[in-house]
């Protein structure tokens, strides 16, 4: 794959909130690459949240253009929108989202449930395939009241990754995890990302976003900072540096 999976020129996101007029967004500028791992950061009110949504096809810009896959987002409709996210987008959230009573392999298979062209024993190859990219062999029946925290987060990315989107969007995926779990998915990550998938991760944890190969810094709506990292800290490495005595 080759080309730019977004691109974002100069947008603009406001809010009127009785009768004052929120700039939540200020003329928002950066493209990312196909197979790019670009890290998004920023503190509470910098514009992280209202972008993220942007960026899933949840909102549309005030100003600007936003193009997802080469798709002018603005001139969709909400059903459209909602069928570029399906088909284009893996979302992964920090509280998981998985359904309670649903097993692992059900939970996964979810997504394909909205494509009729996918018929049963496709939806359950794909599912397993995807919980097997994640290391999940032998807990499809697991419930996730049976999942470690961190299981039950590459349950979600395996979700994530089922309809082969163009992009996982990562929303804070480490936030309720421990180091030692949340280096375990940023190694998952980069694996994925070494073979091919793009992919932008919201933390506001800067080692975190050590593990990526960019990052960008919103500030009060703005982008104040677009740097590469040029020195990408390898989450095995990290992880074989933690103390044994952790807990796993």
């Amino acid at each position: 794959m080759s080309g730019k999976i977004l691109e974002i020129h100069d947008v603009k996101r406001e809010f009127i909130m009785g009768t004052e007029t929120v700039r939540a967004l200020k003329g928002v500028s950066f493209d990312v690459d196909s197979g790019e791992f670009l890290t998004i950061m920023g503190s509470s009110g910098s514009g992280k949240t209202t972008l993220l949504n942007m960026l899933g096809c949840l909102d549309k810009p005030t100003e600007g253009t936003y193009l997802l896959d080469g798709v002018n987002v603005k001139e969709l409709s909400r059903d459209e929108l909602a069928k570029l996210r399906n088909h284009k987008i893996g979302f992964v959230f920090q509280a998981y989202n998985l359904l309670p009573r649903t097993s692992a392999l059900e939970n996964v298979e979810l997504p394909l449930l909205y494509n009729p062209e996918i018929g049963n024993k496709e939806r359950k190859e794909r599912a397993i395939a995807a919980l097997q990219a994640v290391k999940l062999d032998g807990r499809f029946d697991h419930m996730p009241n049976q999942l470690s925290g961190g299981q039950q987060q590459r349950v979600a990315i395996a979700r994530a990754l089922v309809n082969e989107p163009v992009m996982i969007l990562a929303d804070e995926a480490t936030g309720n995890l421990d180091t030692r779990t949340s280096y375990e998915i940023m190694s998952l990550m980069q694996e994925l990302n070494q073979n091919g998938k793009t992919i932008v991760f919201v933390t506001h944890e800067p080692d975190i976003a050590a593990f990526s190969s960019r990052t960008v810094m919103l500030k009060d709506g703005r982008v104040q900072k677009d740097s590469i990292n040029n020195n990408t800290r390898l989450a095995k490495d990290a992880l074989a540096a933690l103390p044994q005595t952790d807990d796993y």
